[in-house]
C-alpha cells in the first residue's frame, strides 16, 4: 500500500488520469470510444506501476510485448494530445478572426486529421529510430594540442538502452559502423542496458568485436546502475572493455600521450550511498602534460570534469530530447550542455544525442547517432 500512495505513483496517475480526460473529451463521443482510448493511456500506465514500482523483472516474451505496446503508446498520445492541441488552437484563432468556415471544417475534420497525422507521425519516427543510426562527424580543435595527436579519431557509443526494443542485429549494426571507422580508441559513454545480464547477454554480445581490440572504454549510466551495476561491470569486462571507475588508462598515440578519464554516475548512489562521480580521481595529474578526455554519462557533470583539468568531456543521457516535443523541454533541464559541442571554461564538451532509443523507439527531431570526434589543433583548419 505504501508504494500506491509514493508520489512517483501519484504524480504518475494524475498525468494519466489528465491526459485521458482531455483526449476523450475533445476526440470522442460515446462510451466504446472512449473505453477504446482509454486502453493506450492503461498501457502506459500498468508499465512503471508493475515493473518499477513492483520491481517486477521482464522475463518472458510477454512482458517485452507489454512494454513494446506501452512504449508505442506512450509515443503515439504524444503526437495524438500535441496535434489535438494544435486543432484546438487553430479552431480558437478561426473563431477570434471571424473565419467561421475555417472554424466549421476543423470542426468537423479536426478530430480525424488528429488521428491522421498523429499515426503518421508515430510511422515516421519509428522508421528514423530503426534506420540508425548516423554517423556524425565532429571536429574539436584543442589549444596547445601535441602535434603527435593531430588527427586522433574517437567513436563515441552512448545510451544504446539494449532490451525491449533494441536487440542484437541493431547492436551489430553498430559494431560494424564503429570498425568501419577505423578509431584510435572508442568510448561508450552509459545507459548501454535495460535489464539484467541474464536476458540481454546475447544482445550486447556484439560488443566484443569492437576495434580496435583493448581500446574499449566504458563508463557506467544511470540505466546500467538500475540494471544492476556489478554483474555489468563484470560482464563489459568479459567482453573485453576497460570499465573505468573514477579511473583512468593512459594510452600512446604516435609517441604522445592521452589520459582517458571515466567516472562513475551519480545514479550509483542508490546502489552505493558512499560512491559518487569524481572527475578529480580520474585525471592523473601524475601523468604531466597529456591530452585528457573524460568519460561521464551525465553532462551535467561538467563543472568537477572542467575544474579537474580535462580538455575534452564525451557525455550522452539527454537523448537530444529523442521526439518532438521533448527536443524543446530537454533544454529546461540540461542547458547549456543538452546535445552536440559546447564549451566550458578551456574544456570542451560533446554530448551525443544517442546511439539508440529509451522506452518509445522514436525519433522525430532528432536521429540516432554513431559519433566520429577528429581532434585536431586549434590552428588547423577542418
Amino acid at each position: 500500500m505504501k508504494r500506491l500512495i509514493s508520489p512517483f505513483f501519484l504524480i504518475l496517475t494524475a498525468i494519466v488520469a489528465v491526459g485521458y480526460a482531455y483526449a476523450s473529451w475533445r476526440l470522442t463521443t460515446g462510451a466504446a470510444a472512449g473505453l477504446a482510448l482509454a486502453l493506450p493511456f492503461m498501457l502506459i500506465w500498468v508499465v512503471p506501476v508493475v515493473y518499477w514500482i513492483y520491481e517486477r523483472e521482464s522475463v518472458t516474451t510477454g512482458d517485452e510485448i507489454l512494454h513494446i505496446a506501452s512504449y508505442l503508446s506512450m509515443g503515439w498520445l504524444n503526437f495524438l494530445i500535441f496535434f489535438s492541441l494544435v486543432r484546438d488552437a487553430l479552431q480558437w484563432l478561426a473563431s477570434m478572426a471571424g473565419a467561421d468556415g475555417a472554424a466549421a471544417l476543423l470542426r468537423g475534420w479536426g478530430t480525424s486529421l488528429v488521428f491522421a497525422t498523429s499515426l503518421v507521425a508515430l510511422g515516421l519516427s519509428v522508421i528514423a529510430a530503426r534506420r540508425g543510426p548516423h554517423v556524425r562527424t565532429v571536429t574539436i580543435r584543442i589549444e596547445g594540442l601535441d602535434p603527435a595527436l593531430d588527427g586522433l579519431r574517437i567513436v563515441q557509443i552512448s545510451d544504446l538502452h539494449v532490451g525491449p526494443t533494441v536487440r542484437e542485429w541493431y547492436v551489430r549494426r553498430v559494431v560494424e559502423q564503429t570498425n568501419a571507422l577505423e578509431a584510435d580508441f572508442v568510448a561508450l559513454t552509459g545507459d548501454m542496458v535495460d535489464g539484467p545480464v541474464a536476458r540481454l547477454a546475447p544482445h550486447v554480445a556484439p560488443l566484443a568485436d569492437l576495434m580496435p581490440r583493448g581500446r574499449a572504454y566504458f563508463v557506467l549510466g544511470n540505466h546500467d546502475c538500475y540494471a544492476g551495476a556489478g554483474p555489468w561491470i563484470a560482464h563489459f569486462r568479459a567482453l573485453g572493455m576497460q570499465v573505468l571507475l573514477n579511473e583512468h588508462a593512459t594510452i600512446s598515440h604516435n609517441g604522445a600521450p592521452i589520459v582517458i578519464g571515466g567516472v562513475l554516475d551519480p545514479a550509483i548512489r542508490l546502489s552505493d550511498p558512499t560512491q559518487s562521480p569524481r572527475p578529480d580521481l580520474a585525471s592523473a595529474p601524475q601523468a604531466g602534460r597529456a591530452l585528457r578526455v573524460l568519460l561521464a554519462h551525465n553532462p551535467r557533470l561538467a563543472p568537477l570534469g572542467a575544474a579537474a583539468g580535462f580538455d575534452l568531456q564525451l557525455s550522452g543521457h539527454t537523448h537530444a530530447g529523442q521526439f518532438f516535443p521533448w527536443t524543446l523541454a530537454v533544454h529546461l533541464v540540461h542547458a547549456p550542455h543538452v546535445a552536440g559541442l559546447s564549451r566550458l571554461g578551456r574544456m570542451w564538451v560533446y554530448v551525443s544525442a544517442g546511439t539508440g532509443t529509451w522506452g518509445p523507439p522514436l525519433r522525430f527531431g532528432t536521429e540516432p547517432e554513431l559519433t566520429l570526434l577528429r581532434i585536431v589543433a586549434a590552428t588547423q583548419s577542418a
